[in-house]
């Protein structure tokens, strides 16, 4: 998979898609990151990408001249067709849904938003997936697009060491995921509970999904309108149903053909 990002800030990224899983992903070929200075694409002299808004107000604006052509041109260097995502706070709350959408998307072309935000011809033109982290503001998009390239990364085949860990965590399966433990078996008078270390696969199964079920309940209701631990079930277990729907359980926008900026949905959270 191909992620490409428009951004002001190149440096600010490279550190971290460089370490530990993404850069590795790289190293093995299976995720291409490409950053794009958007300076390059200013025909300004001074590699302007920004101006005063009109109506007078505090802060400046992204110009379109310097966003359109560099998506253009930046499509323009792979044959696959792009997914072009922008961030900003009032675009579509970014949920493990919409990274399992985008997955299916071969290639994103990431957006980093800054200053008072965009020229609202570059949205009209581009037609993007308007992307948020949620109800707050940050100082630019760099943040929301390492998460997106994160979080989308981690799902693709052959990116994590273990093939269950993607389906086995929290949001995977409606519920936040169980606790976990590991040794020693007991720490400053704490235990971890017996069942994990009895062998008996199906009580360990079944303490897991009562056990997430309740951290659901308590913590996340909003999550799943069922959370009754006999009726939940693990990610894992309902891993086989996942699978059976189309379009990683829900058809996005881009997949029908329907119009992005039809498909989005209001939640703030990254200028």
């Amino acid at each position: 998979m191909r992620f490409d990002v428009v951004t002001l800030f190149p440096e600010a990224l490279s550190p971290y898609l460089a370490a530990s899983i993404l850069g590795r992903a790289q190293q093995a070929g299976l995720v291409e990151i490409h950053l794009h200075q958007l300076r390059d694409y200013s025909t300004d002299p001074h590699r302007k990408v920004d101006d005063r808004p009109f109506g007078g107000g505090p802060g400046m604006v992204l110009s379109c001249q310097p966003v359109v052509d560099a998506v253009e041109a930046i499509e323009k260097l792979d044959p696959r067709p792009a997914l072009r995502v922008l961030t900003t706070p009032q675009g579509r709350r970014l949920d493990q849904q919409t990274a399992r959408e985008f997955s299916g998307a071969g290639r994103v072309l990431l957006i980093c938003g800054h200053y008072e935000g965009f020229d609202e011809r570059i949205i009209e033109i581009l037609r993007p997936v308007e992307i948020s982290l949620g109800d707050f503001i940050l100082t630019g998009g760099e943040l929301a697009a390492l998460a997106v390239i994160d979080s989308v990364s981690r799902l693709l085949p052959g990116v994590l060491g273990c093939g269950e860990s993607a389906g086995d965590e929290s949001f995977s399966g409606g519920l936040l995921e169980y606790p976990q433990y590991t040794r020693p078996q007991t720490y400053r008078g704490l235990s971890a509970p017996a069942v994990l270390l009895s062998g008996h696969h199906g009580e360990v199964e079944k303490w897991r999904r009562q056990a997430a079920a309740e951290r659901t309940r308590i913590r996340r209701p909003d999550l799943s309108p069922a959370t009754d631990t006999g009726a939940a079930r693990s990610p894992r277990a309902s891993a086989g149903e996942r699978r059976g729907r189309a379009a990683f359980g829900s058809i996005a926008p881009w997949e029908t053909g329907m119009d992005a900026a039809a498909a989005r949905v209001v939640a703030p959270a990254v200028r």
